[in-house]
């Protein structure tokens, strides 16, 4: 019995392993995302959060301005949620490399650190939410995936102390 056991935490584990996205699959798809030409101008997202089960606990609307000059940037988010409230967040992001950003903004701890690879974009990085007026802090795994010129996916997946608490779905686009 203990044998079969074994065997299969042995195949639970392969399959788990064998289902993980590297960021290298799509490293020759196009168009190649470039955060900066990308997030420049005025944008608009439309997006949703769902907990743990895959329930949606908000809808939201969100408008964006980016700028660059060089290798820094500015995004500026607000954000309109289904009920009534406002959030604003700010990002300072930097090119550190051909393929290579970095992010800071007040409600993120440390630096976000991102890698592109074709047309993706893969943000670590933890945020600091308030949670039934609590701070609650969560582990984000970022995926940005760019459409078209146009366009752009955003699939993230959040975690609190490993486990999957929840996941955030956007459309974003330019306007």
């Amino acid at each position: 019995m203990k044998r079969l056991q074994l065997v299969f935490v042995a195949l639970i584990v392969s399959f788990l392993v064998g289902c993980s996205t590297s960021l290298d699959t799509y490293k020759n798809v196009q168009p190649h995302l470039k955060l900066e030409e990308f997030f420049n101008g005025e944008l608009v997202a439309y997006g949703m959060v769902q907990d743990y089960s895959g329930e949606v606990i908000q809808r939201f609307r969100a408008e964006l301005v980016g700028s660059w000059d060089g290798n820094e940037g500015v995004l500026d988010e607000t954000f309109y949620y289904a009920d009534g409230r406002t959030e604003k967040r700010v990002w300072y992001l930097t090119k550190t490399g051909p393929d290579r950003y970095e992010g800071r903004a007040d409600d993120v701890e440390g630096v976000a650190e991102g890698k592109v690879a074709g047309n993706v974009l893969n943000w670590s990085y933890v945020l600091n939410l308030e949670l039934d007026g609590e701070p609650f802090s969560v582990k984000l795994d970022d995926w940005l995936y760019l459409v078209d010129e146009e366009n752009m996916i955003n699939r993230t997946h959040m975690y609190k102390y490993g486990f999957n608490v929840g996941e955030i779905t956007l459309y974003i686009g330019k306007k």
